[in-house]
């Protein structure tokens, strides 16, 4: 079985040490449908991180409408499976106590695999069906199907409510929209979570790449030998309960978003980027 390198870059979800950048998978294997036109070179792609030492993938069962977890499933065949950190979310049409464990199971079947993170998607239901959905996810952690449980887009009422009324596990992670372009987590939501010794896992954080044409990160990257988007990446993995998911779409963005990591920009520099937007 391949091994998955032991990068020094890392961070921690529940008791899990992660790569401080991951592999997201939005649009590979399609949006709100499948495509299986790039499979082979998806595959190959998350093959090619994984090799690098980037153990953190991230997909949901609403991606390609779970071919993007078929995708997962497929390019980790062959690789120490306790090496590798997955993410999965579940749906809000699939909230609620029965649904959600149908849910889980169903991505379960489809990476061929446990579930390491189990994120409630999107809080697009009543805080009673919310809750209904943690308790599911407590009992699939103690029947093994998942691992840990997280929130995905909660605001900082709505993840203190949550937290509150858990019953025998903790909400570990929250993976919200952050950014040196977006940075509304910085209103309370980022320093609760680090308190609560929570994981912010953000997303788009290139903003579709806007930040990695961006002039002036692309001047300040010029003092560490790195480019724009590493720059913008390494800004926000500065943090210490920040891990950065940036889309894995291709080996050449791989490769550069890996070189986010390893280093830190220096704290002038860190706040000059805020001086870039």
């Amino acid at each position: 079985m391949r091994r998955v390198p032991i990068f020094r870059d890392l961070k921690r979800i529940g008791e899990d040490k992660v790569s401080a950048i991951g592999l997201g998978t939005w649009g590979i294997g399609g949006f709100e449908s499948p495509d299986y036109s790039r499979d082979r070179e998806s595959i190959e792609a998350l093959r090619y991180g994984l090799d690098l030492g980037i153990n953190l993938i991230d997909t949901a069962e609403f991606y390609g409408a779970g071919h993007s977890e078929e995708l997962v499933g497929e390019a980790i065949k062959g690789y120490e499976r306790e090496d590798i950190f997955i993410i999965s979310k579940v749906w809000p049409t699939h909230f609620g106590y029965g649904k959600a464990k149908k849910a889980a199971r169903a991505s379960v079947k489809r990476l061929g695999t446990y579930i390491d993170l189990y994120l409630l998607h999107w809080p697009r239901n009543s805080f009673e069906k919310i809750k209904e959905t943690l308790y599911a996810l407590e009992e699939l952690v103690d029947e093994g199907i998942i691992r840990y449980i997280g929130a995905s887009n909660f605001d900082l009422e709505l993840l203190k409510r949550s937290q509150e009324i858990m019953k025998r596990y903790e909400i570990v992670a929250n993976e919200v929209k952050y950014s040196l372009k977006d940075r509304w987590v910085e209103g309370g939501l980022l320093e609760y979570m680090a308190n609560e010794d929570m994981a912010l896992i953000a997303y788009t954080p290139l903003e579709k790449g806007t930040l990695a044409r961006n002039q002036c990160l692309r001047e300040i990257g010029k003092r560490y030998n790195r480019t724009a988007a590493q720059v913008a990446l390494n800004w926000l993995i500065w943090k210490e309960n920040v891990i950065a998911i940036p889309k894995a779409g291709s080996k050449e963005h791989i490769r550069e978003n890996f070189g986010a990591m390893g280093w830190r920009l220096s704290r002038e520099d860190y706040e000059k980027c805020l001086e870039c937007l």
